[in-house]
């Protein structure tokens, strides 16, 4: 019996090809034709007038965060509830986070939560668009715009996702993507900055390149950083944006399959909830028992099914701790699974997966 991993990357359509074009013409760092060829074709998918690209996700949320201005003594509200990267570039820029709770119904940040958060210290505001599901964005950018704060996007799980029609990362001062080997697009790693302000725009552009002089070679006259991607990964890209509608509808067809045949069980999936586009980075569960959880993924290792555990609470790590109960992101943390959620899955692969959960539920295995 194979063993189904919980994702691996659709390498179709024109990637060898363009891979080879960057081999055989030598443009294989971070210059080159594919470049631009992919930061126009993100710009129009997901409707941004201006992006850069970069590295990685994290240094994308790193760089956006400084070419906003953010840094010590400034507080940046988000939610505990998130991958880690969140929090490690508020601190990276010696700002502030200030966690709060999300909702049980879509997993992500709480607009109300929020609203309770802001102080007279607050700068902006991190929604981070979790598995694929969209924030309010409606309630947040209200929010912001009241109370005069930024608004940064963390779309790195969000490519696809849209609120009301809208693509996320087309609200915020700035948004960023990540283009890691499991997310629906990837270039390996890679990622991708937007911004509102044409000058916050060129900012990010002079940070991610060693703050090089626009008229003056090799003149450096601020701190500044080695954040860009190469033409390989930005080749790829393109060649993953061609095919990212047929990606983005497979994966919300497997997504479907799992809703259909696990609904009778002691758990839900993390289903779209209102005017939204859910991409379904990844197809989630939550078990109504806490217990239940790592029993069932053990189960499913034993099957040769492998998941995820949900993201602990990022304030419960030792390096950003804080003493503050969010019970509901704490909950669904510890609830959570992943299941395997990539484009290739097979009809008899998505069978096998939720015959196996049905067994542990009603076989006798709990």
């Amino acid at each position: 019996m194979s063993r189904i991993p919980v994702y691996e990357p659709y390498l179709g359509g024109n990637v060898s090809a363009y891979v080879n074009e960057c081999l055989t013409t030598g443009w294989i760092s971070s210059r080159g034709a594919f470049i631009s060829r992919f930061e126009n074709a993100f710009a129009e998918f997901v409707g941004a007038s201006q992006v850069t690209s970069v590295a990685n996700g994290t240094v994308a949320l790193h760089l956006a965060l400084d070419a906003l201005g953010i840094g010590a003594g400034d507080e940046v509200i988000v939610p505990s509830f998130t991958y880690i990267a969140s929090v490690n570039t508020i601190l990276q820029t010696g700002a502030t986070p200030i966690y709060v709770d999300s909702l049980e119904e879509t997993l992500q940040v709480d607009p109300q939560a929020i609203r309770n958060a802001i102080t007279p210290r607050t700068r902006a505001v991190m929604a981070v668009h979790l598995y694929g599901h969209p924030c309010d964005m409606d309630a947040i950018s209200t929010l912001c715009r009241d109370n005069g704060l930024l608004l940064v996007e963390d779309c790195a799980e969000g490519f696809g996702t849209r609120w009301k029609g809208r693509h996320v990362g087309t609200f915020g001062d700035v948004a960023t993507f990540s283009f890691f080997g499991n997310k629906t697009i990837t270039t390996g790693e890679g990622g991708m900055v937007l911004a509102r302000s044409a000058d916050v725009m060129d900012k990010c552009r002079r940070l991610k390149s060693q703050g090089v002089s626009p008229t003056r070679e090799y003149w450096h006259d601020i701190l500044a950083y080695n954040y860009r991607m190469t033409n390989i990964q930005a080749a790829i890209g393109l060649a993953q944006i061609e095919m990212a509608e047929e990606i983005i509808k497979r994966k919300q067809q497997i997504a479907a399959i799992y809703r259909a045949e696990l609904s009778r069980l002691p758990l839900r999936t993390h289903d779209p909830v209102g005017d939204v586009d859910h991409s379904h980075w990844m197809c989630s569960i939550v078990v109504d028992r806490l217990e239940d959880r790592d029993r069932l993924r053990a189960h499913l290792a034993d099957d040769e099914i492998e998941t995820r555990p949900f993201f602990p609470l990022a304030s419960q790590m030792p390096h950003c701790h804080s003493d503050q109960a969010f019970p509901i992101g704490d909950s669904v943390s510890k609830r959570g699974i992943n299941l395997p959620s990539y484009p290739g899955l097979t009809e008899g692969q998505l069978d096998r997966i939720c015959s196996s959960i049905t067994r542990y539920f009603e076989g006798g295995q709990r």
